[in-house]
């Protein structure tokens, strides 16, 4: 069978397990193991996703599970986004117990539910399904993800988010083929999700990798064409996982592309500038 979940088109014969490892071929049709799998629940700041033009100052609940379809060396989330079922400490929790966790919280100040920390969209059918419910308590969903989804399942879920993060790992097809990534499927999801809910972007910025002055104009140019008020967080790199050894990306940098992305764009956030 062939997953047409996202852009990697794993085909699965029975048994077998997609690039993600979330997803699976059981009894001819693909079975999502992380269903209902949570390896972390926390209250956060909605500025932690980060939003900063999004409801400013408000909780919200955050849910992650485990693994992801891309394999960024630099993954700030490895723990979990490179663990597969059952290398992890994990909490099942159903759609109707995490919304009513929401719902209990909503008193400290939550507004509803963050899908967040390994890449939410390769457990898709919970996400849906939780989002649904969510909207149907009155409160809302926020979506922090890679966006490498094929357009159906892109289109079927956004009428159910209401703001979304989404990261763009820089601009150059090159560099996210070395990820394991597709940047046209990325660019796509960013114009889709723009249409239908808020938005903001988020570039991690890699030393000698995707920091370049060119990329970065590239980068603001395209996404203020496609909508010129979209925020984007340029991000400081620091050591983690494969790449351990790499030094921080220097703080004059980031305020120097900071400054680079702002002919362009009005909303440029980099935390430490």
């Amino acid at each position: 069978m062939i997953c047409e979940l996202c852009f990697h088109h794993c085909g699965l014969s029975k048994g077998q397990t997609g690039f993600c490892r979330a997803g699976a071929c059981r009894d001819g049709a693909i079975v999502p193991l992380n269903y209902g799998k949570l390896t972390s629940l926390a209250l956060d700041h909605i500025e932690k996703k980060p939003l900063r033009r999004f409801h400013p100052g408000a909780l919200i609940l955050s849910v992650g599970s485990f693994e992801c379809n891309l394999r960024c060396p630099f993954c700030q989330n490895h723990e979990i986004s490179m663990c597969g079922d059952g290398e992890l400490g994990i909490v099942e929790l159903s759609l109707e117990a995490l919304a009513d966790k929401a719902l209990e919280l909503r008193p400290y100040g939550n507004i509803g539910v963050a899908y967040t920390y390994n890449e939410p969209l390769i457990g898709y059918k919970y996400i849906r399904d939780c989002s649904a419910l969510i909207h149907e308590q009155g409160m809302i969903n926020v979506l922090v993800t890679n966006c490498t989804l094929e357009e159906a399942p892109w289109r079927e879920l956004l009428p159910l988010i209401d703001a979304a993060n989404i990261d763009l790992k820089g601009f150059t097809p090159e560099w996210y083929r070395k990820l394991g990534g597709d940047l046209e499927t990325v660019k796509r999801s960013i114009v889709l999700a723009a249409e239908q809910c808020h938005v903001e972007v988020t570039t991690l910025l890699i030393p000698g990798k995707n920091d370049s002055e060119k990329e970065i104009r590239n980068l603001a140019q395209w996404l203020a064409s496609v909508d010129c008020n979209i925020p984007l967080h340029l991000s400081r790199f620091f050591p983690r996982y494969r790449m351990a050894d790499k030094p921080p990306t220097p703080v004059e940098r980031v305020c120097g592309l900071a400054d680079v992305a702002r002919e362009y764009l009005p909303f440029v956030y980099t935390g430490n500038c």
